[in-house]
């Protein structure tokens, strides 16, 4: 019996492709318009057809041609349109909308429904999105093409992901509604993610790197307290300055702790002033593997440093978690065998 087929759009480096691929669907088809995240993606999932363009220039031609797809035969259409439009820190915690040209992706993912008529969607993106008019249209539209739909806000935290990190999503189904995967019984914490780094890792460019800071931060990093620590324990006088005129972004200079799940990882996962990514007990911010691992992705899958530390931060912050779609994937894939 053959898999069911999918298309991940907005792919990026593949976390969605590859929990997909763990739930059981065979991913054919990928769309993304950045070219570092394409040749990673290329190096993990080798036999799926990548467009590097901008899906506004797409057609759905040419993808029923490509995929040798007739409508209704795909069974999950899944994606997650770019996000920066919807985030908190692009509207200051939604006090004000933003008209960043990316929102409107989203009915670029409609325009794929409309045409090839998967038997299921999957669609994530940030909390914002779902008191957004344009999700309302969306909706509104997917139901009335005949799809039965379930959204929700959800941690990641209680799906098998040892990190916080709160996210819409959008599950449909042609035939009937299809409903999210239970919360794990076991949930994952930081010591648990960072076990899986193994022997390989002192030859893993992606953990094996000197970070470059001057000694005041070296020395301010050690004074950090072990296993949950922050920049508060160090006491006002020896704060930056900067630190010091302002009580907010608390988490700035903080240390994870082994036996909690890690702050959402963000594109500035390996910087300490950007946030709670300091190691529990090195004197250093975590690795970018070590983001990696706490983004749920193996210790093997290969990100490009092409371009950068930055941009491959960028990439795994960006991501989505594998563990987590694989979960509700597993529900998508149960619906359609029913």
């Amino acid at each position: 019996m053959s898999r069911p087929k999918a298309i991940d759009l907005f792919s990026g480096c593949g976390g969605l492709t590859l929990g997909l691929k763990q739930a059981g669907f065979r991913v054919i088809g990928a769309v993304e318009i950045n070219s570092l995240a394409v040749e990673t993606y290329k190096v993990n999932h080798k036999r799926v057809h990548v467009w590097e363009k901008d899906i506004c220039n797409l057609s759905i031609a040419e993808v029923k041609r490509k995929l040798n797809l007739k409508p209704g035969e795909l069974d999950l259409l899944a994606g997650c349109p770019p996000c920066q439009g919807f985030s908190t820190m692009t509207t200051l915690n939604g006090k004000y909308t933003s008209d960043d040209p990316r929102n409107d992706l989203v009915f670029q993912f409609l325009r794929f429904v409309r045409g090839l008529r998967p038997k299921a969607i999957m669609m994530e993106n940030v909390p914002a999105l779902a008191k957004d008019r344009r999700m309302t249209e969306m909706l509104a539209q997917l139901e009335s093409l005949g799809y039965k739909c379930t959204t929700d806000i959800l941690n990641a935290q209680h799906y098998g992901v040892p990190q916080r990190r709160r996210r819409f999503i959008l599950l449909a189904g042609r035939r009937e509604k299809i409903s999210f995967a239970r919360e794990a019984r076991i949930k994952p914490v930081v010591r648990d993610a960072f076990a899986k780094l193994g022997s390989s890792a002192r030859l893993d460019p992606l953990h094996n790197y000197k970070e470059k800071r001057t000694e005041s931060v070296r020395k301010r990093i050690r004074s950090i307290p072990s296993n949950g620590g922050s920049r508060f324990d160090l006491g006002e006088k020896h704060q930056l300055k900067c630190h010091q005129a302002f009580d907010g972004f608390k988490d700035i200079y903080g240390r994870m702790r082994w036996d909690k799940v890690a702050p959402t990882i963000t594109t500035g996962c390996f910087n300490p002033s950007k946030g709670r990514f300091l190691h529990p007990t090195r004197h250093r911010a975590i690795t970018l593997r070590e983001a990696a691992l706490l983004q749920t992705f193996p210790a093997s899958y290969f990100f490009s440093l092409e371009r950068g530390r930055i941009l491959a931060a960028e990439m795994i912050g960006n991501a989505l978690p594998p563990e987590f779609i694989r979960r509700h994937a597993r529900k998508i894939l149960e619906a359609l065998n029913g």
